[in-house]
Formats: C-alpha cells, sequence, structure tokens
C-alpha cells in the first residue's frame, strides 16, 4: 500500500485551479454537453438489460478497453471500462445503492465523450489519456437496480459490507480496489433530495465528503488531496448552481467502502446527486456530474487542484434536513372554540410499481407545528385558511377511466378528496397503466384520520368561510378557485 504516492505527485505543474483555460473548459463542457449525452438513458430506472448493449458498443468502438469484472449474487454482469496509459491512476464505481443512479448516466456521457473527435477537446482528452488511466465500474448492484432498492438481492447495504464482505459485488469491489491500486477513487451516489445547504432554503443539489479513516477524522496527505479536488469542483459548480453544494458531515464509519479505501490509501471523493427543483429524473445533475468529474479530472492530470487549502473544502456548508416537498404555512386550526396556527411540512414518497419503471406517490405530514426554520421546495401561505377534513366520494371507482377524466378538480371542489377503488382499479394504478390526482383508498383500507398529524395522510381541504381555496391530495396543491 501507498508504494505508488509518487505517481501522483509526478504530474504536479503548479497551475492554478482557476485558470482561463481551467474555466474555459467547465463552460465549454456545460454548453455543449448535449452532443454526448447518451440518448438510451433518459429515465432513472433503466436497467441492466438496457446497459450492456450500449456497454458492448464502446467495446466495439475500441477507444474504451471493457472487460467483465464479475457478477451480481442473481449472476447480471458488472463491467469494468478503462482508458488512458497514464502513472495516475482514477477509479469511479457507480450505483452501489440500486435506487441512485445519476451518476452511471453520467458516466456513459463520459464515455460518449472519450470516444469523441474533432470537437473541441481533443488537447484536453490526450491530456487525460497521457496522464492519467481511467477505470469506470458502472451500476455496480444491478440486482437493486432491478428492484430499484437501495440494497443488494441479500437485502444488505453493500457500502456497510467493506468489512463483512458478505456480498459478491463488495468482494469485487475490493479486489478491484486492491488490483488496480488507485491514486483516487470516485464513489458516486445520490442523496435525499430534501437536504439543504446548510441552514437555507437552497437545496443541496450536488454534495461532497473526503471520507475520514479513523474516528478522530484525522487528516493526512491522502485525505488532503481528496478536499482538494473536491475544493476545485465546487468552485465550478457555484457558477451553475450557486449555493447549493454541500458537505457531508466526515463521521467515520467503519463499515463504508469511502472510509476503508481512504484508509487504505486512495484519495476518496464521495459525490452525492441531491435535488434540483423541476427535475425529477434528474437530468440537470447528471449533466452537472459529467461537468464536475471531467473538471476532476483535468485537475488531477495537470494537479492544479494544489491551490486549494482545507479551508476552501470546510467552508462548503453541512446538508442539513431543512427541506419538505410541500410546505403549507399559518393553517389555521379549529377544535371546538379554540383556534391556533401551524405550518405543514409534507414529504412525497416514492412506491414502485412491480416492474420498479415507474412509481406513484404516497405523500405523509412529516412534521406540524412551528416550522418557520424549515424550507419548502414548494410552499402555500395558508393565512386566514381553516384545515378541513376531505370526504370520501360515496361510489365505488370501477373502471380505470373514472380516474382519468381531466375535470377530476370537480371532485375536490365538492369536498371529495379520497376514492375507493376495485382490485382492478388499484392494480392499474400500482402498475403505472394509468396516473391520477386523487387519494385512493383499496377495498377494506381505512378512511386517514381526519386531523393533521406526523405520519398522518397528507390530504386535506383549506377553507376561507364556506369557500373552499385549495385543496391538498396526496401531498400536491390543487387552487380550486
Amino acid at each position: 500500500m501507498g508504494h505508488h504516492r509518487g505517481r501522483t505527485d509526478s504530474v504536479i505543474q503548479g497551475k492554478d485551479c482557476m485558470s482561463h483555460e481551467d474555466t474555459a473548459l467547465d463552460q465549454r463542457l456545460f454548453e455543449h454537453y448535449d452532443r454526448y449525452q447518451e440518448p438510451a438513458l433518459f429515465h432513472r430506472r433503466f436497467k441492466h438489460a438496457e446497459l450492456q448493449p450500449l456497454i458492448d458498443a464502446h467495446r466495439a468502438a475500441g477507444v474504451l478497453d471493457v472487460r467483465e469484472a464479475g457478477r451480481s449474487f442473481e449472476g447480471r454482469s458488472i463491467s469494468l471500462l478503462s482508458a488512458g496509459r497514464g502513472p495516475v491512476r482514477v477509479f469511479f464505481w457507480s450505483q452501489m445503492h440500486g435506487d441512485e443512479p445519476t451518476a452511471t448516466m453520467a458516466l456513459f456521457d463520459i464515455f460518449r465523450f472519450l470516444e469523441s473527435r474533432n470537437d473541441g477537446f481533443d488537447d484536453f482528452r490526450a491530456s487525460l489519456f497521457e496522464n492519467l488511466t481511467l477505470y469506470f465500474l458502472p451500476m455496480l448492484n444491478p440486482d437493486g437496480a432491478q428492484r430499484y432498492q437501495r440494497v443488494t438481492a441479500q437485502e444488505i447495504d453493500m457500502n456497510r459490507d467493506a468489512l463483512a464482505l458478505q456480498t459478491p459485488e463488495a468482494r469485487l469491489l475490493r479486489g478491484l480496489v486492491e488490483e488496480l491500486d488507485p491514486d483516487f477513487g470516485f464513489n458516486l451516489h445520490d442523496q435525499n433530495p430534501r437536504y439543504t445547504a446548510g441552514r437555507s432554503p437552497k437545496l443541496a443539489t450536488i454534495s461532497f465528503l473526503a471520507t475520514a479513516y479513523d474516528f478522530e477524522s484525522s487528516l493526512n496527505e491522502v485525505r488532503y488531496r481528496a478536499m482538494q479536488v473536491i475544493g476545485c469542483m465546487n468552485e465550478k459548480l457555484q457558477q451553475y448552481i450557486p449555493n447549493q453544494v454541500g458537505r457531508f458531515s466526515d463521521e467515520h464509519e467503519p463499515r463504508a467502502f469511502g472510509d476503508q479505501i481512504q484508509k487504505r490509501g486512495t484519495s476518496l471523493i464521495l459525490v452525492e446527486s441531491g435535488g434540483f427543483p423541476g427535475d425529477p429524473e434528474k437530468q440537470f445533475i447528471r449533466k452537472l456530474n459529467f461537468v464536475a468529474l471531467l473538471q476532476a479530472l483535468g485537475e488531477i492530470s495537470s494537479a492544479t487542484y494544489t491551490r486549494i487549502t482545507r479551508g476552501d473544502y470546510e467552508a462548503i456548508p453541512y446538508n442539513e434536513r431543512f427541506a419538505f416537498d410541500l410546505l403549507v404555512r399559518h393553517v389555521r386550526m379549529a377544535a371546538g372554540d379554540q383556534s391556533y396556527s401551524i405550518d405543514i411540512g409534507i414529504d412525497r414518497t416514492e412506491v414502485n410499481t412491480p416492474d420498479a419503471r415507474d412509481f406513484y406517490f404516497e405523500s405523509v405530514i412529516g412534521e406540524i407545528g412551528d416550522l418557520h426554520t424549515k424550507y419548502g421546495i414548494q410552499e402555500l401561505d395558508a393565512e386566514n385558511l381553516v384545515y378541513t377534513p376531505g370526504v370520501l366520494y360515496p361510489h365505488r371507482i370501477t373502471s380505470p377511466e373514472m380516474l382519468s377524466d381531466p375535470d377530476v378538480i370537480t371532485f375536490f371542489k365538492a369536498g371529495y378528496t379520497f376514492f375507493r377503488v376495485t382490485g382492478e382499479v388499484a392494480r392499474a394504478i400500482e402498475s403505472g397503466s394509468i396516473k391520477t390526482a386523487v387519494h385512493w383508498l383499496r377495498e377494506g383500507d381505512p378512511l386517514p384520520e381526519a386531523s393533521p398529524a406526523v405520519g398522518n395522510s397528507a390530504t386535506f381541504l383549506l377553507k376561507e368561510g364556506e369557500m373552499l381555496r385549495y385543496a391538498v391530495v396526496n401531498g400536491f396543491v390543487y387552487d380550486l378557485t
């Protein structure tokens, strides 16, 4: 361990990471991204089978070397792609959690970039291939991706299996780290899209961490290099998502791969893709990954990251949980002869369809009370509006067409927010074959509680006098005026 540290030092040229050339690079990558975006990946819930033809095409193109690195618990192949001949080794792996696919899409965009020619980036690619050897392991957890779930087919969180090595995927990653002996590692994830960058309304769209290798959060040369690369990536990202970059707490987790790989001697950079308003499929965040990761390779290739200080890294605000999907402020509650005001914070949770290619929402109240220190990705000021429970529609819904009516809002205007559906309709909703705005109940499901409470249904009405102003149905707002 550590015999290769000289490779990193050998390419240091002392350039400033804010040099004119580098600034132009990230801007040009951002501007021309559409040239390289892999068109076959256009939604988050792609599966292993959709990646294999792409990997075969990259093998045939001849720029990237491709080999099967191993197989998952259920026998799905896991491929290692590589390029370059330089002395500094850089290893990327993505989707060790099956429901965290954003960086996997970005890696396939990067593959297309590396194979391109005569597009104004030839000198940049030549420098990467000359100074670096690049390794990519996309979709490390294909069984989890098949189910769109965090854990593996064994129901084990692979990122807590770095020591026990009970999963074949963890053993594969551990073996590759030992074989490749990388100078830099990029551990690519998605995070809760409700994290904010510090105590602010700004979502943490991208977050970083130079993982700690001991409980004291000690700092050695290896970890310091990771901080420096992160500092340069943050500088560039601020142009596109100002004040929307976060940093994880460096609390040591010895079972996690990032902590163990940092300890082993690889400068480990954790990248987490969070949330961005209006980007549910994370296509803009994918673009940010593409730009930031290629920019990081440029910084490593020329060692321009060396100007960054620990202070630059620590100035990135911590990830905080200050956002709800919807925050309804100043709701009036009437209880007998008493009246008071509350805020209602609502979380929308995606529920997989059976094939995990689509989802529907089940929203719940996450917090109530004084939430003036919290924020909503969407907010509604309900000043002078009174909380009113919705009513169950008196007839069974027997066909999906009854819920696909574009005038379903007329039900809300009549005060109906809950609809009991037959098994056939429930299956149509759960399969994703129909989308509906109503809060539906299966046969036998109890009617949700009428009062707001943590964990209760996020479905209610807001009245002004006798007039209905808004319906909040399954966590979404409908203006009834």
